[in-house]
């Protein structure tokens, strides 16, 4: 190989290593939402209701469930893990006229889904009986057992029982690498581009290779 081959080379790879360098340093994608989801009882099982709570109509002796959990999706929504049982809810309520008995199971989540600064209620999950019109929705069945409720300006549903006190359905990024893997983007960077020191680096590493290219072709 000749000489301006291999300086060629170097400066190849030189630049290809900055490619990768900057590319590592890309801000992180989302991980997920953070919400409550909205569950309906179907065989003894919870199943992602198709419809939200305000439109929702459930009829005398179904189980309704919300759940606070970090999700990436619909599909990935994390269920309340107190079990779709009417009977063991309602046992001691009776019907009354004009009016239908739902059981609702609140989940406010673990630790692990509570925003910073926030920790879920220690009565979690929790269940109650809710005695409505029957016209009446999940969001009233909801109301009648966990109130305060706290809804957004499009009428998402925010909060149960005062939880989370702020906040709704925020996207929540990837955790940041920790210092010990990636030590040369700890403060050089503050709007989540290519820090500092990788931008130095890969132009000495760029003016480096350029030089090695003149001297090449001044010897020869």
């Amino acid at each position: 190989m000749t000489r301006r081959a291999k300086v060629s080379g170097a400066l190849a790879c030189g630049t290809a290593g900055v490619l990768l360098a900057l590319g590592a340093a890309a801000p992180a994608q989302a991980a997920g939402y953070r919400y409550w989801s909205y569950w309906e009882a179907d065989g003894g099982e919870w199943t992602y209701a198709t419809q939200g709570p305000a439109t929702a109509r459930p009829a005398d002796g179904d189980a309704i469930g919300f759940r606070f959990a970090l999700s990436e999706d619909s599909a990935d929504a994390t269920k309340p893990t107190a079990a779709p049982n009417f009977g063991a809810v309602c046992a001691d309520v009776e019907k009354a006229p004009g009016t239908k008995r739902v059981a609702v199971v609140v989940d406010f989540g673990t630790r692990r889904d509570a925003p910073a600064g926030e920790t879920p209620p220690k009565d979690s999950p929790t269940t109650g009986c809710a005695r409505i019109a029957e016209n009446g929705t999940g969001a009233d069945a909801l109301a009648a057992v966990a109130k305060p409720l706290r809804y957004d300006s499009a009428a998402m549903l925010c909060g149960i029982a005062g939880y989370p006190k702020r906040g709704c359905g925020e996207a929540v990024a990837e955790p940041a690498a920790s210092a010990s893997t990636a030590p040369e983007a700890a403060s050089d960077s503050s709007d989540g581009g290519p820090s500092l020191g990788l931008l130095v680096g890969g132009g000495a590493v760029l003016v480096l290779g350029a030089a090695a290219v003149w001297k090449s072709r001044r010897r020869a």
